[in-house]
C-alpha cells in the first residue's frame, strides 16, 4: 500500500490509467541493480529513484574522477576522487528518501554476480567493456533475470532487452567478443547521448515493472543524435547458445571472461607502468609515443618517437629493430592495436604496450 505521502509525490503517476495506485505500488515492491554508476547509470539511477523503484541497488568500483562530469550528472566537483556507489547513493537519498538503496563498491566478479543477481528482479547494465557485459549476460541468464542493456560510442547509442520471456540474450546479438573497440576515454562521447541512452534503459526497466507497452525484447534500437533518428533492427534468439550457458552454469565461478574476450592474451604484450618506469631509468627502450600533440602529459625522454597512430607507417621505418620498444598512448587501447600492427604488419619482435597508458603513470605518480 502506498502512504499518503507517496501519494502525493507520485500524483502524475497516479493520474495515468496505464499506471495508477495499482502500477504505483508494483514500482514500490520492484527492485533493479544498476551496474556501473557512470554515463549509462547516472541518468537510469535518477529516473528509477524518482520514479519510486522501491529498492535500488548500485555498483562500482571506481571513483569520481573530473573528467566523468562531463556526463556523469549524478555527481558533482565535491564527489572527485569518492568511490562513485557510495556518492550516487548520498545523491539519490537526497532526490527520493521513500525508496531503499544499496551502494556496492566493489567490483563485479563471477563469485559474486549470481549471489547478488538473486536479490534483485531486474538487472541493468550501464557497464563500458564487453568481458563484463558478457559476464553479465550470462549471470542474468543463470538468475532468470530480465536484462537492461545500453551502450554509447561518439555519437551513436544502443539499447535492448535481454533474457526476457524467452527472447534473445546478448550473446545471440553478439556470439563472439569485438576486437579492439576504443573505449569512450579513447574517442570521447557527447555527454547528452549518455543522458538519451540511460534514460531509454530505465524506461525499458519502467515497463517491465509495470507490464506495459513493448519491451525491446528481440529488438535494438539505435540512435544517432546528429541525425535525430532511430533505427530498429531484430535480434532473434539462438536457443543453442542460451542453452549452452544453462548446462555450463557449474562452471560459470571460474570462467575467465578477459580471456575470452581477448583482455589477457593482449596483457602478454604488455607492461606495467611500474615496469615502465624502471625500463626508462634504464635508459634501455625505444618509446613509440602515439598520442595526437593536445594529450597530455609529455613525456620526457630522449629516445622517444612522437607519430600519431595514422602515421604508424613512418613511424615503422624509424623504430629499432634491436631495442625493445614500448608502445604509449593515453589509455593503453590505441597501443594495443599499434603492438598488434607493427608484429603483424611488419614482424617487429620486442615490442609491447603500456598498460593503462600514460593516465596510469599519472595516476600512480610516477615519473615519466
Amino acid at each position: 500500500m502506498l502512504t499518503e505521502k507517496e501519494k502525493y509525490r507520485y500524483d502524475r503517476h497516479l493520474r495515468m490509467e496505464e499506471i495508477g495506485q495499482a502500477g504505483q505500488e508494483k514500482l514500490k515492491s520492484s527492485s533493479v541493480l544498476v551496474i556501473g554508476a557512470g554515463g549509462l547509470g547516472c541518468p537510469a539511477l535518477m529516473y528509477l529513484a524518482a520514479a519510486g523503484v522501491g529498492k535500488i541497488g548500485v555498483m562500482d568500483f571506481d571513483s569520481v574522477n573530473e573528467t566523468n562530469l562531463q556526463r556523469q550528472i549524478l555527481f558533482t566537483t565535491n564527489d572527485v576522487g569518492n568511490n562513485k556507489a557510495e556518492s550516487a547513493k548520498n545523491r539519490l537519498a537526497q532526490l527520493n528518501k521513500l525508496i531503499n538503496v544499496e551502494a556496492y563498491s566493489y567490483k563485479l566478479t563471477t563469485k559474486n554476480a549470481l549471489e547478488l543477481f538473486s536479490k534483485y528482479d531486474l538487472i541493468l547494465d550501464a557497464t563500458d567493456n564487453f568481458s563484463t557485459r558478457y559476464m553479465i549476460n550470462d549471470a542474468s541468464i543463470i538468475s532468470g533475470k530480465p536484462l537492461i542493456y545500453g551502450s554509447v560510442y561518439k555519437f551513436e547509442g544502443q539499447v535492448s532487452v535481454f533474457n526476457y520471456r524467452n527472447g534473445p540474450s546478448y550473446r545471440c546479438l553478439f556470439p563472439d567478443p569485438a576486437k579492439n573497440i576504443p573505449s569512450c576515454e579513447e574517442v570521447g562521447v557527447l555527454g547528452v547521448l549518455c543522458g538519451i541512452i540511460g534514460t531509454k534503459q530505465a524506461n525499458e526497466a519502467l515497463k517491465i515493472i509495470l507490464g506495459i507497452g513493448n519491451p525491446l525484447s528481440g529488438r535494438l534500437e539505435i540512435f544517432n543524435t546528429l541525425s535525430g533518428e532511430s533505427l530498429i533492427l531484430k535480434i532473434k534468439r539462438n536457443d543453442e547458445l542460451v542453452k549452452y550457458i544453462l548446462e555450463t552454469k557449474s562452471g560459470f565461478e571460474t570462467f575467465n571472461y578477459d580471456l575470452f574476450c581477448g583482455i589477457e592474451q593482449e596483457k602478454t604484450n604488455s607492461i606495467s607502468a611500474s615496469q615502465f618506469q624502471l625500463l626508462l631509468k634504464e635508459k634501455s627502450i625505444q618509446v613509440y609515443d602515439i598520442r595526437q600533440d593536445w594529450e597530455d602529459p609529455k613525456l620526457q625522454y630522449a629516445d622517444c618517437i612522437k607519430l600519431p597512430m595514422e602515421n604508424i607507417e613512418a613511424a615503422a621505418e624509424l623504430l629499432s629493430r634491436t631495442k625493445k620498444i614500448v608502445v604509449i598512448c593515453q589509455f593503453g587501447s590505441r597501443s594495443k592495436v599499434a603492438v598488434d600492427y607493427l608484429k603483424a604488419k611488419h614482424e617487429f619482435v620486442d615490442v609491447v604496450n603500456l598498460d593503462g597508458g600514460m593516465a596510469e603513470m599519472e595516476r600512480l605518480g610516477l615519473f615519466y
